[in-house]
């Protein structure tokens, strides 16, 4: 018996250990103001309020899905999503008897679970700018949550229905959205885990917002990550920083 076990111990230990699964990936690409295309792992492409705005260099972006979060010019040019005839298209809000409402959207897009919850473009409940949609992804897992122009600190219901958060798409540009220390405020409500990207701000070619500086002033330094040379980051779901960080991207 002892002969027979030997050879069934050696090949036991001859097994090599199966390799540790790859964390999954997710790329998240800017396009300036609040234009995102998200890519997941398997390859679904979702992209968030396209602009056409010239100075941006009016980009054409591929995608399966396009997440338009409300009717503003700036947020729902459809042309310059390159395969638009073959793209879904969800939109925060709806028109019904002439009155603009909330869309609320919860359903399955291939491997990417899309959830809206609604808010407002100002801090009068929409008295001056109407009525705007937070889009919340599941991807790979990863929870990435998209502002669209929201105006406004969070109400406690609206925190509860957005929920955790890895990934946090807000504006910070004022004006017409939040300011740059508001953004502050409702990062402090949400608590995003990973990472922080700024949008619909100013930038060196678009002066018609207030510039990222507010924003960024009083920042740990070590949790800016500025990417002047590219506007994609790459999100590996296992990544666990001590504090989120705040990447900068590159419109280009």
């Amino acid at each position: 018996m002892m002969r027979l076990l030997l050879p069934l111990l050696a090949v036991a230990f001859c097994v090599p250990h199966a390799a540790a699964a790859e964390p999954a990936k997710v790329i998240i690409r800017w396009h300036g103001q609040s234009f995102f295309d998200v890519e997941s792992s398997q390859g679904t492409r979702i992209a968030f309020d396209p602009h056409a705005i010239e100075v941006y260099g009016r980009k054409l972006v591929k995608a399966d899905l396009v997440l338009i979060s409300h009717f503003h010019t700036d947020h729902t040019q459809l042309e310059s999503i390159e395969n638009v005839q073959k793209a879904k298209v969800i939109y925060g809000l709806k028109v019904a008897a002439k009155r603009v409402d909330w869309n609320i959207i919860d359903e399955q897009f291939r491997d990417v679970h899309i959830r809206t919850v609604g808010v407002y473009h100002d801090s009068e409940g929409g008295m001056r700018r109407g009525k705007t949609a937070v889009f919340v992804l599941t991807v790979d897992g990863l929870k990435i949550v998209f502002l669209g122009d929201l105006g406004h600190q969070l109400t406690e219901a609206q925190i509860r229905a957005i929920g955790p958060v890895d990934v946090l798409m807000i504006p910070v540009g004022g004006v017409y959205t939040l300011n740059g220390s508001e953004a502050k405020a409702v990062v402090a409500q949400l608590k995003p885990r990973m990472y922080i990207l700024p949008m619909h701000y100013g930038t060196r070619v678009y002066d018609q917002l207030l510039p990222i500086d507010e924003f960024l002033d009083e920042q740990k330094k070590e949790n800016i990550r500025l990417l002047p040379t590219t506007n994609k980051l790459t999100v590996e779901t296992d990544f666990k920083p001590a504090e989120p960080i705040i990447a900068v991207l590159n419109w280009k």
